[in-house]
């Protein structure tokens, strides 16, 4: 015998929307996770930068202006940018995803 609720996903007998309790839940999911859930072993390994803001790094080979670009686009120090760009032989697109992606 058919079921006298409706099939909208609204549970007719409390009025609730079942499917906006459903959003709700998988918006959990992507919610940051607290400090606690770090595991130990990973808050003991510090953190590096390989080179630091305020070091003079080369720019040869590399122009100016695609470094101003790659540095505002990725929003990173300006020798992360040129490292960046050196290792994709001054390809501005790729450097980008490489320091975003």
């Amino acid at each position: 015998r058919p079921s006298a609720r409706p099939s909208s996903g609204i549970n007719a007998e409390y009025g609730e929307d079942l499917s906006a309790q459903a959003q709700m839940q998988a918006a959990e999911q992507f919610k940051p996770q607290p400090e606690a859930s770090i595991t130990a072993e990973s808050k003991d390994v510090p953190v590096v930068d390989e080179e630091s803001e305020d070091d003079e790094v080369d720019e040869s080979g590399v122009e100016a202006k695609d470094i101003d670009l790659v540095m505002a686009q990725a929003n990173v120090s300006r020798a992360k940018a040129v490292k960046a760009l050196k290792n994709n032989a001054n390809d501005i697109v790729n450097a980008i995803m490489e320091l975003t992606m």
